[in-house]
């Protein structure tokens, strides 16, 4: 059994490994930190959930220590870019822990946050930089930092930074590091349409494989509902408030949507069901995205409602559940989906809604990772829950009647109508005009009535 001893890292990076508790490598990381130490540069490709971080950063940290170079001013040594927030925050959160014996500095920019703060912190250059494209390019843009110190430059998530638009800007970033940098690209999935892109960023990259393009986790279970579209959110309230049982046991439960609206209505439509659950899209700040997350990993909230921007972003090993409120139209993005469970070597579980409109979808995922699903029933009465007519989502407490009160005194007598202080009139009142009631002024009627005679002059 191959250990981390055996692949020729330094010590210093060994005893972050020791301190972390981890001893053996997972393939990918056997098979690409060797190749990484050599300087070669580097395709990975691996499943989700299978250690591509240290697969790239444990080697990365030893070549920088090696080097010995100063940090360059308004740069950095090592780039690593990812498509998301939360992706850049787990990796650079991971290189602090496996660097934290090696004195290197570790910092990530991200959109949502502060431009003047990150200006300040890299003004004196960095390490590492862990950073989303779009702002990366803000900083340089305002010659706030540059790329010719970039000894390392990482792609983590290649294929999704394509289908998010970022070609323009890694194109950009491609012209401003330096040609003799050593380029890694990891992914879970390289489509076709990306190959002529590692041809121009990578010089006979070695290409590492631990797993065919497109599979799914082995330790994954995976169920299929068929439902109506407009049932969809009626079965997850069941099934969230374990009504209607499914299998293994709630721990944390990540539910993707398509869209950021149907994120929000979900949240909220789960709690009017007194189900509480957050939310986390493109629309939700920094802060709030990162409060969302810290309250998934610390189980206060242990139900979370995301977008596909959350399907590589999210590295929590103790998520027992996925469930696809509704399936994504890209097969790949079904195997990012689900490979946010079954982590650290665990197993889980992935549940997918299937709508009838959505049975193409359902095909492609089939074909494209050959995924078995096994098909769950739908609850009993369940036409009957959705029409409102059999048992109710939630339990109720029951109304109490009004209690009757009982007449005292003259139960017969009608009561008086109240008088109204300002009536509402129609027309000019009775009794209007002479022989009307006084005004209260002084001939103020009599005063009225003289004036109504008088001829009025031409104008």
């Amino acid at each position: 059994m191959t250990q981390f001893t055996d692949l020729g890292l330094s010590q210093p990076v060994l005893q972050a490994l020791d301190m972390k508790g981890y001893n053996e490598p997972t393939p990918i990381q056997a098979q690409a930190i060797p190749r990484v130490l050599e300087g070669r540069d580097l395709l990975g490709i691996a499943q989700t959930g299978t250690g591509k971080t240290a697969a790239f950063m444990l080697p990365s940290i030893d070549r920088l220590r090696d080097a010995d170079k100063q940090t360059p001013f308004k740069s950095c040594r090592m780039l690593v870019l990812a498509p998301t927030r939360e992706l850049a925050g787990q990796i650079a959160e991971s290189a602090k822990d496996y660097g934290a014996l090696a004195g290197l500095k570790v910092h990530s920019i991200v959109g949502g946050t502060s431009v003047n703060k990150d200006r300040n912190k890299l003004h004196r250059g960095t390490d590492i930089l862990v950073a989303t494209p779009g702002r990366l390019l803000d900083l340089i843009d305002q010659k706030a930092f540059r790329l010719d110190g970039v000894e390392i430059l990482v792609l983590d998530e290649a294929d999704q930074m394509l289908d998010l638009g970022f070609i323009h800007a890694l194109r950009r970033i491609s012209e401003l590091v330096p040609d003799d940098r050593q380029t890694l690209f990891f992914s879970a999935t390289m489509p076709k349409q990306i190959q002529e892109l590692v041809g121009k960023y990578c010089r006979n990259p070695v290409k590492v494989s631990v797993t065919p393009e497109s599979t799914t986790a082995e330790r994954i279970d995976q169920y299929l509902f068929m439902v109506q579209q407009d049932e969809k959110q009626t079965l997850l309230e069941l099934v969230l408030s374990e009504r209607h049982k499914v299998p293994g046991k709630f721990e944390r439960v990540l539910i993707f949507a398509r869209t950021k609206h149907g994120c929000d209505r979900i949240v909220k439509k789960l709690g009017q069901a007194g189900i509480p659950a957050n939310a986390i899209h493109g629309n939700k700040s920094q802060p709030q995205r990162e409060r969302a997350l810290d309250e998934f990993k610390r189980a206060k909230t242990p139900i979370l409602i995301a977008t596909d921007v959350a399907a590589r972003g999210i590295d929590i090993p103790g998520v027992s559940h996925v469930i696809n409120y509704e399936l994504p139209n890209v097969p790949e993005q079904y195997v990012h989906r689900i490979g946010r469970t079954a982590r650290a070597g665990k197993d889980g579980i992935a549940i997918a809604f299937c709508a009838e409109d959505e049975r193409d979808y359902l095909k492609d995922i089939r074909k494209k990772t050959d995924a078995e699903f096994e098909r769950l029933p739908l609850p009993d009465n369940f036409r009957a829950v959705v029409e409102g007519v059999g048992p109710t989502k939630r339990e109720q407490k029951p109304r109490l009647a009004k209690p009757k009160v009982r007449p005292t005194g003259n139960a017969g007598a009608k009561k008086p109508k109240p008088k109204q202080k300002h009536p509402a009139r129609k027309g000019k009142p009775e009794g209007a005009g002479q022989g009307g009631k006084p005004s209260g002024r002084p001939g103020g009627n009599r005063n009225r009535n003289r004036n109504r005679n008088r001829p009025r002059s031409g104008r």
